[in-house]
């Protein structure tokens, strides 16, 4: 009779559900809790890498579109005309405003007048620089806190998750392998969800941190390139 006993606490142990959505029911509120909130960090995180997938290929796309137009030796009033009411990109709006600012210039001859000229136009790329990589750079933040936070969180959730499964062992004063199991399984789960969400997190912001700053360069390259086209051309008209 002891040992049928026996047989059926230990079948009953075994009998705990170790699924997924079987610890999560059989977790403590507060590991529940953990688990939800780093369930959403995933998926928040997740959302942000493949939008900034998309946002920064089709940057680049239509960066490598208006280099080619910029470039094929279209007069720069032509080409202006032609974008400043499509400037839906980074590079066409620094390429609109700077021109917009040139044609404010027309018809100074003052040397003066140039050289300030010259530095309002620099500013006014900077400026739209500067504003557009704010918008690309958006929710970069939150990547960034995902990754460096949720493991953290999910070790919270492991750490309380085995502080029970030890009070369940001091009020039962049953100490075998087969009572602590399914708790402790409960609460290591916390952390492999953290883990599941902070490594994608990791990556994905150090690759899209990458690309944004390589799109900055290329975008502060373009600027100079015709910051200098204009320098010059006022050089020639103060002459």
């Amino acid at each position: 009779m002891q040992i049928e006993n026996v047989e059926t606490t230990i079948n009953g142990h075994l009998g705990a559900d170790f699924s997924v959505l079987g610890m999560f029911m059989q977790a403590d509120i507060i590991v529940k809790g953990v688990m939800i909130i780093l369930a959403i960090a995933s998926v928040w995180s997740w959302a942000i890498m493949i939008d900034k997938s998309f946002t920064l290929s089709r940057l680049k796309k239509k960066a490598g579109k208006f280099e080619d137009l910029f470039w094929s030796g279209k007069p720069l009033d032509e080409l202006y005309m032609k974008m400043k009411d499509r400037s839906d990109h980074p590079m066409a709006k620094v390429f609109s405003v700077a021109m917009a600012e040139w044609d404010r210039t027309k018809g100074m001859s003052n040397t003066g007048l140039v050289v300030s000229a010259r530095d309002r136009i620099d500013k006014v790329m900077n400026v739209t620089i500067n504003r557009e990589l704010e918008k690309t750079e958006s929710q970069m933040g939150v990547l960034a806190t995902i990754a460096s936070s949720a493991v953290f969180i999910g070790l919270f959730g492991t750490v309380w998750g085995i502080m029970n499964s030890f009070q369940a062992i001091a009020i039962q004063g049953d100490t075998s392998l087969v009572a602590v199991a399914p708790g402790i399984a409960e609460a290591l789960f916390a952390t492999a969800l953290g883990l599941v969400a902070a490594i994608p997190a990791v990556i994905g912001y150090n690759r899209y941190s990458g690309a944004i700053n390589s799109y900055a360069v290329r975008l502060q390259g373009f600027a100079d390139e015709f910051s200098a086209i204009l320098s010059r051309q006022l050089d020639e008209r103060a002459k």
